[in-house]
């Protein structure tokens, strides 16, 4: 297992890993907060943390209602 660990090049995939969890705890919260979202909000939870990076994304670009 440290040999698989060691072949990851952390330099690239550490900010990955940092973008994935900020999009999500924003996108979370947000969702948890907003009254207004297009369907219901289980789904939106569903997406954001099971679709990596682009499922926050899709949720603030598609998810939310527009005043």
């Amino acid at each position: 297992m440290e040999e698989l660990l060691g072949l990851i090049d952390w330099a690239i995939v550490a900010p990955l890993l940092a973008l994935q969890l900020i999009l999500m705890v924003v996108a979370l919260f947000d969702c948890v907060r907003s009254d207004n979202v297009r369907e219901p909000k289980w789904v939106w939870y569903l997406v954001i943390i099971f679709v990596n990076i682009i499922g926050p994304i899709v949720y603030f670009v598609f998810g939310k209602v527009k005043d």
